[in-house]
């Protein structure tokens, strides 16, 4: 395969239907405090607020979204890197909540997480070798000497780098050979899930394409489950076999990934859409063009109702303005069942008996602003080191 370009077509992973992760209601909800003497909870921030999803042994779920949807803390979430208010995950038939200390640890050999920023993400006091072999010494994988050495170089060898690279530090490094370095550290305790959050958006497009071969490959080889959190859609599009659209804190639409890209039913994920550019000016003239006003509310006074209502330019009175919808299966011909979408009018929208309006951007409250702590609106900001 070649790593210059992408390969045209992303097939399918088996076909298998084990679930390996259920992710069932999940919610973190971030307190906003104030006082200088008492410390007073006055509110939250909504980060994550009722996802869920299940993820299949061998597959690629692509969960994609605008910056502050809170995909990075859903991602973390999983990994109990950020505690869940609400909500269970189990991971290959474990309830990840019942975990606690060393059973939690033991249980993080088998979900690993390639972070956002790969020279963040790395200690750049360690040696790659150290980086490498430190994840591997927590799960008891470095007793044979010899073995861990033949190990390490295995690894550099998957991802692409000479052995030589042991020896050097993170900042010796491009942007790309750290990520290869973030994506072997993962895979150096042997997982089943790896995590990806935004593994190329801080690369070069000619990087990008290099590091998106590599995950496949190293999917084909090690036999992994990938979740993988990012804004680009054409990146989600070549690696996925199942996509997941999120706003606002939950999911929107899912279907297998030629599916939603097809026929997408969500009037968000049909705005998405629309901003893709299409390498043709006649189709680009002709197709439809769906600009969204105002920006993202506020995570911590988000709209009642369905979320997406105040952007919404098929939103209909009442019901939209007071009914949250759930993910459902469609009744629409030619869409299977496997395509499921939070709107209370997919079938309405797709038939075009409901049509399209303008849409007023409304004011957002400064005082709301003022109250939201930096760090919970970032996503991917305070990466650890480490998931060992």
């Amino acid at each position: 395969m070649s790593e210059q370009t992408f390969t045209l077509d992303k097939q399918p992973s088996g076909g298998q239907h084990e679930v390996l992760l259920d992710a069932r209601d999940v919610e973190v909800h971030f307190p906003i405090r104030r006082g200088v003497i008492f410390d007073k909870t006055v509110g939250y921030v909504y980060a994550v607020d009722g996802m869920t999803l299940q993820i299949h042994k061998g597959e690629t779920y692509g969960l994609v979204g605008e910056s502050g949807c809170g995909k990075s803390t859903f991602g973390r979430a999983l990994l109990r890197l950020e505690e869940p208010t609400n909500g269970t995950v189990t991971f290959d038939g474990t309830d990840l909540a019942t975990l606690r200390g060393d059973a939690l640890r033991r249980k993080r050999q088998d979900m690993q997480m390639v972070f956002q920023d790969p020279l963040s993400s790395l200690d750049p006091r360690q040696t790659v070798e150290s980086l490498l072999l430190e994840g591997m010494h927590a799960h008891g994988l470095t007793k044979d000497k010899e073995a861990a050495g033949a190990r390490l170089r295995e690894l550099l060898s998957a991802v692409g780098l000479p052995a030589a690279a042991l020896r050097k530090y993170p900042h010796e490094f491009s942007g790309g050979q750290r990520q290869r370095i973030g994506i072997a550290r993962a895979l150096s305790v042997d997982p089943q899930l790896i995590v990806a959050d935004e593994p190329v958006s801080a690369l070069d497009v000619s990087v990008q394409a290099q590091v998106i071969n590599l995950l496949e490959d190293v999917q084909e080889q090690f036999g992994l489950t990938y979740l993988v959190i990012a804004h680009d859609l054409a990146v989600v599009r070549h690696i996925s076999d199942r996509v997941g659209v999120m706003y606002l804190g939950s999911l929107v639409e899912e279907a297998d990934s030629d599916e939603l890209y097809k026929t997408p039913l969500h009037p968000y994920t049909r705005a998405l859409m629309s901003a893709v550019p299409i390498p043709d000016p006649l189709v680009e003239d002709r197709r439809e063009q769906i600009l969204l006003a105002g920006d993202l509310p506020s995570p911590a006074n988000p709209p009642s109702g369905c979320r997406f209502h105040t952007r919404c330019p098929w939103r209909q009175e009442e019901r939209c303005d007071t009914e949250r919808p759930q993910l459902r299966v469609v009744q629409i011909d030619g869409v299977p069942t496997s395509h499921r979408v939070a709107c209370h009018y997919a079938e309405q929208i797709q038939s075009g008996q409901i049509q399209r309006h303008e849409v007023t951007a409304t004011a957002v409250d400064p005082a709301a602003l003022e109250d939201l702590p930096d760090v919970n609106l970032q996503e991917g900001g305070g990466q650890p080191f480490s998931t060992q």
